[in-house]
């Protein structure tokens, strides 16, 4: 942060050179390949997620040139790192099966994950995130609901 305290020059953002995500199947073939893609994939939605979330502090907090650095490199890592990791992954399929696949993750979220993170910050003392994982479990089952009815319309 010197240059920010300083008056110095914060570095220019990178430009993200957009991969398209085409529908298909996994362009790699071995299992291991394929669970250090997904690691990956999680990593670059953390990061992206993460540095907007940095970039909106940033700007809140007077520094507009930091925050476009965060944005720019937010950007690379969903554009660029998670397309490009997505498309050997082969996440994108036909409309049908991305319900499906969304169906299925947000009702695990709603009916095990958050319940299970619900009792155990529970059972520690951590109410502020047992209610909060709660409240997240109830959005995810009406995520789930909207994905199915969508689901449901399309067959």
């Amino acid at each position: 942060m010197t240059a920010v305290t300083t008056g110095g020059t914060v570095p220019a953002p990178p430009k993200a050179d957009a991969v398209p995500v085409p529908a298909g199947p996994p362009k790699v073939k071995s299992d291991r390949t394929k669970a250090n893609l997904a690691t990956a994939m999680h990593g670059e939605a953390l990061a992206h997620a993460k540095y907007m979330l940095f970039a909106a502090h940033a700007r809140q907090t007077g520094y507009p040139a930091t925050a476009r650095l965060f944005e720019g490199t937010a950007e690379v890592e969903l554009r660029e790192h998670f397309a490009g990791e997505a498309v050997l992954a082969g996440l994108v399929r036909d409309t049908g099966d991305n319900l499906r696949t969304a169906v299925t993750g947000e009702r695990h979220e709603a009916t095990s994950m958050y319940p299970e993170f619900a009792e155990r910050a529970t059972a520690v003392g951590d109410t502020a995130a047992a209610r909060f994982f709660r409240d997240t479990a109830a959005d995810e089952a009406r995520h789930a609901a909207a994905f199915q009815r969508e689901l449901d319309r399309l067959r």
